[in-house]
């Protein structure tokens, strides 16, 4: 399997979860195909993976309000459809209902989206780790 990953990452969080998210997938024996900027998305990359990783970070007023930073670069995105596609935030308090905007605009970029997780900051290592097999066993 070919994974290409896009992050939107404020503090550098969201990158290192991206890092941390292909290398699980590296040790499963997925290749990577790119890993980029939501904001500048290497064509080549999208168009050689079976599925695409996007990733944002949460942004809100404590626990009201939150939503994906990033969702104007998801929805600016090219289209995907054929692909494969799954999403991930990270957040320090709640994410709200992240997930299920962020799903939403990926599949209308028409991916078939087969999940997402919510990954704390402070628990990226196990979070990153979970979402990996969750999608190697989805993807099996």
């Amino acid at each position: 399997m070919k994974a290409a990953l896009l992050v939107e990452s404020l503090t550098g969080n969201t990158w290192k979860a991206a890092e941390m998210i292909a290398g699980h997938l590296q040790q499963e024996g997925w290749s990577i195909t790119g890993l980029s900027p939501l904001r500048q998305p290497d064509h080549g990359a999208l168009q050689a993976a079976d599925l695409v990783i996007v990733g944002t970070w949460v942004h809100g007023a404590f626990i009201i309000g939150q939503a994906p930073w990033g969702i104007g670069a998801i929805n600016a995105l090219p289209a995907i459809g054929g692909k494969k596609a799954a999403t991930f935030c990270t957040f320090a308090l709640n994410p709200g209902k992240t997930l299920g905007a962020m799903e939403k605009s990926v599949a209308g970029l028409g991916a078939d989206v087969v999940g997402g997780l919510a990954l704390h900051r402070s628990k990226l290592a196990a979070h990153t780790e979970e979402f990996a097999a969750r999608l190697v066993s989805a993807l099996v």
